[in-house]
């Protein structure tokens, strides 16, 4: 059974101050294997990051469906949305987003708060700490985000996206603000813990050769996937 699925799925979005739909997605199907790593690419605008939204559940679709281990979540709750992503899905920005008030390691945690039951707070952090010191950072655990070079903050995010175990991370051009020697290191990172953790990677990039490193490239073109 497929991880998650698109089926049939299109997204317009209306521009703003008008009553023009814009088509961004044209009745799209996508299917993504657990354990893959797959890499979108494609032209700026041409709906790279609406697919992620729909994928992450964050948005949905005007047509179609989408399909998280076999199940539709067409209809479904906010409530059941908001539980799948934080408990299966973990996400990434190109930029860290990480609290510039809180340590790297209460940014980690900060995921957790949102589970329910909420997971004991020793095992939490012993887990954060362990996820810390497999990316080299767990001597950075008490340091806020402004003491960190851009590649250490992007490892912290990484962290972040993997602290409730998820099934699936969507990484929205994680390396789009690093320079090319971290941007490399980071993606040796990405494609690391995949095949440790047996995760998911659905990863959006305009570089061709970090795309060639995920095991299935996809293109999206005039919101369509190129055959």
């Amino acid at each position: 059974m497929p991880l998650i699925e698109l089926r049939h799925v299109s997204k317009a979005y209306t521009e703003p101050g008008s009553t023009l739909s814009v088509p961004v997605l044209r009745d799209v199907n996508l299917t993504i294997e657990a354990g893959e790593s797959i890499a979108i690419t494609g032209p700026s605008g041409c709906g790279k990051s609406t697919v992620l939204n729909l994928l992450g559940t964050l948005d949905e679709p005007d047509q179609g469906e989408v399909l998280f281990e076999g199940e539709s979540l067409s209809g479904a709750s906010a409530q059941k949305l908001s539980q799948l992503r934080s408990g299966k899905i973990g996400f990434i920005f190109q930029l860290h987003h990480l609290l510039p008030q809180c340590t790297v390691l209460e940014n980690v945690l900060l995921p957790t708060l949102a589970l329910v039951p909420r997971p004991d707070a020793k095992v939490a952090q012993d887990r954060a700490l362990e996820l810390l010191r497999i990316v080299g950072l767990e001597h950075r655990a008490s340091y806020r985000p402004a003491q960190l070079s851009g590649g250490e903050r992007q490892r912290a995010a990484v962290v972040r996206s993997l602290i409730n175990n998820p099934r699936m991370i969507l990484a929205d051009e994680p390396t789009g603000a690093l320079d090319e020697q971290n941007a490399a290191l980071l993606t040796d990172l990405l494609l690391s813990l995949v095949d440790k953790f047996g995760i998911t990677l659905v990863l959006v990039t305009h570089h061709p050769a970090q795309a060639q490193r995920m095991k299935r490239v996809v293109r999206l073109h005039e919101g369509k996937f190129e055959a």
